[in-house]
């Protein structure tokens, strides 16, 4: 059993018996994540529309992390169906965990420095520890758990929720921890300062800012106790530099992606949308997709199936709806109780939709691109992003580096 089978490569089986067929759609819904996560990386600068919301909202970019979340959620309940030995298990699925958090660490913690330079290696001082694999990562393991020890079937007849009712108490705690850190912890008025190697400014300016907060359940970009926490645990050093807030029009950020000196403050400020607190947010993502894979792994009736996940994607959906309707907003920074109700649903929408496309009707030549990309997504993630791909094909030149493919789509369509 491959090492990341479980989160991004498409190795899991679904079935329930031997010679029950393999469910392709998994494939094709790992192989839309990678898609999606390629366009909005390489489209948004063409398209801006469809980059992260600066804030609140949400576009394109951010149903990306929630896809991934929610079919890493799926996979414990197909291999974990029956455990032989609780430990071992264990074992291996923390194992697994650890190398993928690892391999997040070495692809987004600063080790690649991109297209615009060959070089490579990073500061451990400033090493960025939390990112896109990393949450994978934990996700997974809450929910690798939950199936592992919580799990206390007896029978599908007893039904949906009392099967399962440990899995969603756990959900509840950690979406009351979060919302309990969220807006119950105070925040008071912090500082930083900004490094020459990271900052915008000229090296004899100052680069010491100060951030007035000194407020409770502030849900802003500044104040915030999610970034607090971070603050305090991580160390603002180890924070992503590159916050999508500074695309806000108070920070008025320029095209060449700096921060003017007369913006506020925290536009300044690093900040990591993977942090420690959205994490608890964004494991609920895969228990709740832990939940979709029970359903496949002991329903075999195309019907059943699709009621189940359409009966529970529709009000999941509601309820986020709801939430944002009263206030809570739709974050992918802060990953808001009502953006992970909300997206899960999407993803199980979007799920069901594929199940009904490629499973039951069939229509795989339609999507057997993306089915390819599924069952190779953990090679593609890596290749897209360390941007060895773009730096591959950006070193096949004609005469002068500037003659390559990747710049002349660069000057046609970003800088036309």
């Amino acid at each position: 059993m491959a090492n990341y089978e479980l989160l991004l490569d498409g190795e899991d089986r679904p079935a329930t018996n031997r010679r029950s067929p393999r469910v392709a759609s998994l494939d094709v819904f790992r192989g839309l994540c990678i898609f999606l996560m390629m366009v909005v990386d390489y489209g948004a600068s063409i398209f801006p529309v469809i980059t992260h919301s600066p804030w609140n909202g949400v576009h394109l970019a951010d149903f990306v992390m929630p896809f991934f979340l929610f079919i890493a959620g799926v996979s414990p309940a197909l291999v974990y169906k029956k455990v032989p030995d609780r430990l071992e298990a264990t074992r291996k699925a923390v194992l697994r965990a650890l190398k993928l958090f690892f391999l997040g660490v070495i692809l987004q913690g600063g080790y690649f420095h991109g297209v615009s330079s060959m070089t490579y290696g990073v500061d451990v001082e400033r090493i960025r520890w939390l990112g896109i694999l990393q949450r994978i990562s934990i996700g997974y393991i809450v929910a690798a758990l939950c199936e592992i020890w919580l799990s206390h079937q007896t029978g599908w007849e007893i039904g949906f929720f009392k099967s399962y009712y440990s899995h969603l108490c756990v959900a509840f705690s950690l979406s009351a921890i979060y919302a309990g850190l969220l807006y119950g912890l105070y925040v008071p008025d912090w500082q930083f300062k900004v490094s020459p190697a990271t900052s915008s400014l000229p090296s004899n300016d100052s680069s010491v800012y100060m951030v007035k907060c000194s407020v409770r359940g502030d849900l802003g970009p500044a104040c915030n106790s999610a970034g607090m926490i971070d603050r305090y645990v991580l160390g603002i050093g180890h924070l992503y530099t590159k916050p999508v807030y500074k695309n806000l029009k108070e920070c008025n950020m320029t095209t060449n992606g700096e921060v003017p000196e007369s913006s506020p403050s925290w536009c300044h400020a690093p900040f990591d949308p993977e942090g420690i607190l959205s994490s608890l947010t964004a494991a609920v993502t895969c228990i709740i997709g832990l939940q979709y894979g029970h359903v496949l792994a002991q329903l075999q009736d195309h019907k059943r199936r699709l009621e189940s996940w359409s009966l529970f994607s529709v009000s999941i959906f509601g309820i986020g709806l709801f939430l944002a309707f009263i206030g809570i907003p739709l974050n992918k920074s802060l990953y808001t109780i009502s953006y992970m109700l909300t997206t899960s649903a999407s993803a199980g929408i979007t799920f069901c939709i594929l199940y009904l496309l490629v499973d039951v009707y069939g229509f795989r030549s339609l999507t057997f691109v993306l089915e390819w990309m599924g069952m190779h997504s953990l090679s593609i993630f890596v290749l897209v992003s360390s941007n060895l791909a773009i730096i591959a094909i950006q070193g096949l030149y004609f005469h002068d580096r500037k003659n390559n493919i990747i710049h002349w789509i660069i000057t046609c369509f970003v800088h036309k």
